[in-house]
């Protein structure tokens, strides 16, 4: 009696044993259905907030730049006017303000962008660059904007100096010779929230008369020669800064009196040259 109870007891023992690995390999398959509904139900909220962040693509990827990525832009830029711009001797606040608060990231291509606050230019495409954050800031500082001012800039290349200058003054025109680089300098501006700007695709050699006169122009490519219609087109008083030469660049300051042109050279530099081609576009 004793054996066969012992052997009822062996035999419960091991059905509760297979029926406690049974319920384990249920549990298992529905703990594993479960982990892949899970998985799928993220994808897919991952490729809605990705598709609507793609959907226009006139409009910025916002709700992919997280708060570190701004966070270490903006302390980019900050180490970038401390080390570079300050540490040279760029002194005014505003020009400071400008250059702490324009992102030099968004104006320059993706493959690039690590290298947005180095000391030095950066190829934007078709033969251009953008200039130095530096030379930025001394040429813009070198006009002695006060906040009153219109201003023309010659060459708006990736639009990074005309943002810039919008940060200081209610008006901003720009002409560009490279269609597609107005076009994307246009649409960043734009996103950016700046609404103080024009930009015209033609010739630098001849200005934009429509807006004339200028209190400042900025040219930011190289010409021979100063322009005589530049001249021409800066009002009296005003101030315009540009690099000239070729091989061997100066950039040189030029003043508007009522006793003449003055010139000054500053510093020597150098910049992409300044292209001339006949484009007959509306002002």
């Amino acid at each position: 009696m004793k054996a066969d109870r012992d052997l009822l007891g062996s035999s419960a023992a091991l059905q509760a044993s297979r029926v406690q690995e049974w319920r384990g390999k249920v549990e298992d398959k529905v703990a594993d259905r479960i982990a892949v509904w899970i998985a799928g139900v993220a994808i897919l909220a991952s490729s809605l907030q990705v598709s609507q962040c793609v959907s226009d693509p006139h409009q910025p990827m916002k709700s992919l730049v997280t708060q570190s990525d701004v966070d270490a832009a903006a302390a980019s830029r900050e180490q970038m006017v401390k080390n570079q711009l300050e540490y040279r001797g760029v002194r005014d606040p505003r020009v400071l303000k400008a250059m702490r608060k324009v992102p030099r990231d968004k104006f320059v291509p993706p493959e690039y962008r690590d290298r947005a606050y180095d000391d030095g230019a950066l190829p934007i495409g078709y033969d251009q660059t953008i200039s130095q954050p530096y030379i930025v800031a001394f040429m813009t500082e070198a006009l002695q904007l006060s906040g009153k001012e219109r201003v023309l800039e010659i060459g708006t290349g990736s639009g990074y100096q005309a943002a810039v200058l919008a940060e200081l003054v209610p008006e901003v025109y720009s002409v560009e010779l490279i269609e597609p680089l107005a076009r994307r300098a246009e649409k960043t501006l734009s996103e950016l929230g700046y609404t103080n700007f024009k930009i015209k695709v033609g010739n630098g050699y001849e200005g934009w008369s429509a807006h004339a006169p200028y209190d400042a122009i900025m040219v930011t490519a190289a010409p021979a020669d100063i322009p005589p219609v530049l001249i021409d087109q800066l009002g009296m008083n005003g101030r315009m800064i540009l690099p000239v030469g070729t091989g061997t660049q100066d950039l040189i300051l030029v003043k508007k009196t009522p006793g003449g042109i003055v010139k000054k050279d500053l510093l020597p530099v150098r910049f992409v040259p300044m292209l001339n081609q006949d484009r007959h576009k509306d002002d």
